[in-house]
Formats: C-alpha cells, structure tokens, sequence
C-alpha cells in the first residue's frame, strides 16, 4: 500500500505534468526509436534496439512509479495548519547553535525537494528532526559527521 503524501497545489501540477510528458511525448518517442531500430535488421546484434529496449523499460518504471506517487498525494491546505509548530510546508528559520548561522528552509515532500531555493525535504535528517518543534526548542539531529543542535527561531507559512 501506498504512503500518502502531502504536497502544494504547485508541486502536485509539477508531479502530473511530468507524467503527461512521459507518457505523451517519452513514450512515443522511445517506440519510434524501437521501431526504427528494429527495421535494420538482425536484433541479436542490434545494439540501438537493445539500447532503445532497455529506455523504454526505464521509461515504463518512472511512469509506473509517478502514478503510484500521484494516486497517494494529497493536497495540503496550509490555511489550515498550525504554525505554532513545525509541519510539511512550514517556513522555519533555524540558527545552529554551535556557529550562530542561521538558515530559513521550507519543509515539503520528497519529490519537492530543492535545497538550493531552501526546499528541505521533511524525510531527512534535518527535516525530521524539525517536524513537531516549535518555537525556541533546540532540535538535536543525527547527520553523519555528529549530532548538530539547531534552535527554532521562527515558523510561518
């Protein structure tokens, strides 16, 4: 059974407009080359229908796993959520405790994830370790290299 996932309007559109490009454009595309490579002959030795072959096999495995993706996402109403703590697509501002940095970051789904734009997933470290925390608490979070302490300066939407 399929994990449910939350997503924003805009990053659930993104999700279906891939599938429609995969499935309207990719697919076609990879079935012409299959064809045309199949025209030249012996495929026991064909390596552009091998290689074709093993495109649309990959191909198919991405549309399957978009769809599955999609049939268990659900749209976030954020007017709903509760900023007094972090949630999926809350705006946290995070100061390291250790050098005083500070960091703003939106906490979304996997597929939306964007850490250059401050997209942090909520699957990893630091994501799961700032999920429930509200403001002023000091997050302890496990990252490779030691447990880094980050104190929650502020939460929006």
């Amino acid at each position: 059974m399929s994990e449910i996932s939350y997503y924003s309007a805009e990053g659930l559109k993104k999700l279906k407009d891939e599938l429609v490009q995969l499935e309207q454009v990719e697919r076609p595309r990879v079935t012409t080359e299959i064809a045309d490579a199949r025209d030249k002959g012996d495929l026991s030795e064909n390596a552009e229908y091998h290689a074709a072959k093993e495109e649309q096999s990959h191909l198919e495995f991405k549309i399957a796993k978009l769809k599955n993706v999609i049939s268990s996402a659900r749209i976030i109403d954020e007017s709903q959520l509760d900023t007094s703590k972090v949630l999926i697509h809350s705006i946290v501002k995070i100061k390291n405790v250790a050098n005083k940095m500070e960091f703003s970051y939106t906490l979304v789904a996997d597929s939306e994830t964007d850490v250059r734009n401050g997209k942090l997933s909520v699957n990893s470290p630091i994501g799961k370790g700032l999920l429930g925390k509200e403001v002023g608490d000091v997050a302890e979070i496990k990252v490779p290299n030691g447990i880094m302490k980050f104190e929650i300066v502020n939460i929006s939407r």
